[in-house]
């Protein structure tokens, strides 16, 4: 899979951006609460599908079928790459989102602003290393950076280089489109001070490695004495899990293209892959990380039952776009309405230190009481 070209430090920011757009205290207090669970269904139903079925091209998994031998050989190229970059973003109008959550009643599906958005944000990611990607462990990463953009700028940004993380936000921004405004600097009590710099925007600076001590010794670290992390052998048995679903359940075809341009569609009924894929990895529950639960039968039942399809754009061999269809996951889709989420790859800017970053002590940014603690941006 893709996830495996990266070094840990890597996923794991990739990990934090995902957490700060789906479970942030801002997120679950915002508006259209009736309306935000089709989001978050239809979104987290997108997400597996397209890893799931970019996955299967890495793994090798269709090697008798032509297509699918392309996008094989386009994802491994990316783990040939010493700088990376994608973007993941929604290519629609703010009325498509709005007509695929309708409100049956006051406050409910979501508004306007809600919806431009949504249809608004991106997430970048950027990385960049000594060593092709696919050999690449943390000390070789010479800089990661993430930022999730909005229609009116950037909202969150944090970079990775040398020994330092580095973050801002627009923390105004943020709170009033998620619905839940953060306090301004004037409101700040004199002990919390050093928090001024956050809430204004400003970079700010933590000592990497003393914030990963800082998440290793929290309460959830460690339960039951199981690794927080995946050791090759039992990513090998996922990889042969996630294998055996796929060649089961997943087809690629060939639709042409064009200017050096080839476009390749796996397809694949939602629920019978997901379905397939946990059968086969509940047999690995005990080696999974610690924290890590496995949705049941009955949380099944209600992800879609429906048909989706991942299309992958190869450029003279190189992946540079993927894509998915939202619209057919939402429950009473009108005809004729699309919501594409889109990832694109391109070669990674420098990733550089911010200058003038104030430096925050790691306990103090993220530990037990930190006002902001579980509910800056970013996953601090």
């Amino acid at each position: 899979m893709i996830t495996l070209y990266e070094g840990d430090a890597v996923r794991r920011h990739k990990e934090t951006v995902i957490t700060a757009t789906s479970t942030s205290p801002a997120t679950r207090t915002s508006p259209a609460k009736r309306g935000r669970p089709v989001l978050r269904t239809t979104f987290a139903a997108a997400g597996c599908t397209a890893v799931l079925l970019t996955g299967v091209a890495a793994c090798g998994t269709v090697e008798n079928l032509t297509a699918g031998q392309k996008v094989d050989r386009a994802v491994e190229g990316l783990g040939k790459k010493k700088s990376l970059s994608f973007e993941l973003g929604l290519d629609a109008k703010p009325s498509a989102l709005a007509k695929l959550t309708p409100a049956d009643g006051p406050g409910e599906g979501v508004p306007p602003e809600m919806a431009e958005f949504f249809t608004g944000l991106r997430v970048e990611v950027s990385v960049q290393s000594r060593k092709p990607l696919a050999d690449s462990g943390e000390k070789d990463l010479v800089g990661t950076a993430v930022a999730v953009s909005g229609p009116d700028g950037v909202l969150v940004e944090y970079r990775l280089v040398g020994d330092y993380t580095y973050y801002r936000a627009d923390l105004q921004a943020v709170g009033e489109a998620m619905g839940m405004p953060f306090p301004t600097a004037d409101e700040l009590p004199e002990s919390e001070q050093e928090f001024k710099d956050v809430l204004e925007g400003r970079w700010v600076k933590v000592e990497t490695g003393s914030l990963e001590d800082l998440v290793k010794g929290g309460p959830d670290s460690g339960k039951g004495g199981k690794s927080e992390e995946i050791d090759g052998r039992t990513q090998q048995k996922i990889l042969k899990a996630v294998r055996g679903a796929v060649a089961r359940e997943v087809t690629f075809s060939d639709e042409g293209g064009g200017d050096g341009v080839e476009r390749i569609v796996a397809k694949a009924s939602f629920r019978d892959l997901l379905t397939s894929v946990l059968d086969r990895l509940r047999p690995l529950a005990d080696e999974l990380p610690a924290g890590t639960e496995l949705p049941t039968d009955a949380d099944l039942k209600d992800a879609p039952d429906k048909k989706v399809a991942v299309d992958f754009s190869l450029k003279n061999g190189d992946l540079s776009r993927v894509s998915i269809d939202l619209a057919p996951l939402a429950e009473d889709a009108p005809k004729g309405v699309r919501l594409p989420l889109v990832m694109t790859f391109g070669e990674a800017k420098a990733v550089k230190a911010p200058s003038g970053a104030k430096e925050l002590p790691a306990d103090g940014f993220g530990g037990p009481g930190n006002p902001f603690a579980g509910a800056l941006p970013g996953g601090f």
